[in-house]
């Protein structure tokens, strides 16, 4: 299991003490100091089942610079998108945690953070 964290985040600590709490082996992944690949946010979008404006944050000041709430979202477009969340990490929602058997989930609560536990 691993998780894509930033430390600052209160989402992100809590996620780690659900972890903790639940006795689960995991890596930790600093996501802004080691960046995802293109690659790699592919993957983890399939896991998810997501599309990358739905793993997007808006509230950044890069998406504002960016104009990434105007930018469309088809398929065509999906390559620009993950492209953006590659180059500037800090626009991915966290945490996201994906799980040995293939799941994945942005564990923005608790009961999200259990649900990849086996």
């Amino acid at each position: 299991m691993e998780i894509w964290i930033n430390p600052q985040c209160s989402k992100c600590r809590s996620a780690l003490s659900v972890l903790d709490a639940e006795g689960a082996r995991y890596t930790v992944r600093y996501y802004l100091e080691e960046p995802p690949t293109v690659q790699d946010l592919q993957d983890v979008l399939q896991r998810l089942g997501l599309e990358p404006w739905d793993i997007a944050r808006f509230g950044e000041p890069a998406a504002t610079e960016l104009g990434l709430a105007t930018w469309p979202r088809g398929e065509a477009d999906r390559a620009r998108w993950i492209e953006a969340l590659a180059t500037h990490p800090i626009l991915i929602q966290r945490p996201i945690t994906t799980a040995d058997d293939g799941t994945a989930v942005v564990g923005r609560s608790p009961d999200a953070v259990r649900s990849v536990l086996p």
